[in-house]
């Protein structure tokens, strides 16, 4: 007689970056493992790719390529709300000696994507020109983040580039989607440096997955704040 087989329980969220609905449901043993082998391995490339692998089968979001890292960040730590527990054991280290770690438990539900007042995907460079912004991929990200090498500027300059939607003047909208990233890398080359500012400022205030926790070093009695930021800090 066959074993019988188990039915998950189904959720829904909504994607910080556009509302859009998505179903989701706990990850199983065989998705866990996935996750469990990446985190040995110590690498970032490799858990971001167990992350994605996961999405994929406990979603039905189609499009995980094209999400932005917020939208991953938040819809992993949903499905890993549901799958483990509700909250999170972590070691945070004290900024006023730097060195004293104190071990704390953070509710997952206590942690959100902030959004900046006044961050805005669409760009004013001129009276006649305006340039609209998307949010970079994960791959774009990790490959900026936490690859070995530091990027170099040509690499800042391809991100942001990668990243423009469309380029409007008086006389038309530019999809820069299809276009060949050296031509908006060209046109970043006109920019004045005040220009350019604005969308580093669109990079620099873009959503994120953050909590702060209040800590006491056990050594000096001085009260800590932390600043966790972005998926890695919650999972290390």
């Amino acid at each position: 007689m066959a074993l019988p087989k188990l039915s998950a329980p189904k959720y829904k969220l909504k994607l910080p970056s556009d509302g859009r609905t998505v179903n989701y449901r706990p990850f199983l043993v065989k998705e866990e493992k996935l996750l469990l082998l990446a985190t040995e391995t110590g690498e970032q490339a490799d858990l971001i790719t167990a992350i994605k692998d996961i999405i994929a089968a406990c979603t039905d979001i189609k499009d995980i390529e094209k999400l932005s890292t917020f939208d991953i960040e938040f819809v992993f730590l949903q499905i890993r709300t549901k799958s483990v527990g509700e909250s999170i054991d972590l070691n945070v280290t004290c900024p006023d000696d730097g060195e004293t770690q104190v071990e704390v438990s953070i509710p997952l539900a206590d942690i959100k994507v902030i959004k900046t007042k006044g961050h805005k995907k669409d760009i004013k460079l001129t009276d006649e020109v305006m340039i609209s912004m998307g949010y970079p991929s994960l791959d774009t990200f990790v490959k900026m983040n936490f690859t070995d090498e530091e990027a170099n500027v040509e690499q800042i300059f391809e991100m942001a580039a990668s990243c423009v939607q469309t380029i409007t003047d008086v006389e038309e909208v530019h999809d820069c989607t299809s276009m060949d990233k050296s031509e908006v890398m060209e046109f970043f080359n006109q920019l004045s440096s005040k220009q350019f500012a604005e969308i580093q400022n669109f990079f620099e205030t873009m959503p994120k997955l953050s909590h702060t926790v209040k800590v006491t070093n056990p050594k000096t009695k001085v009260d800590n704040e932390v600043v966790l930021e972005g998926l890695a800090s919650f999972f290390a």
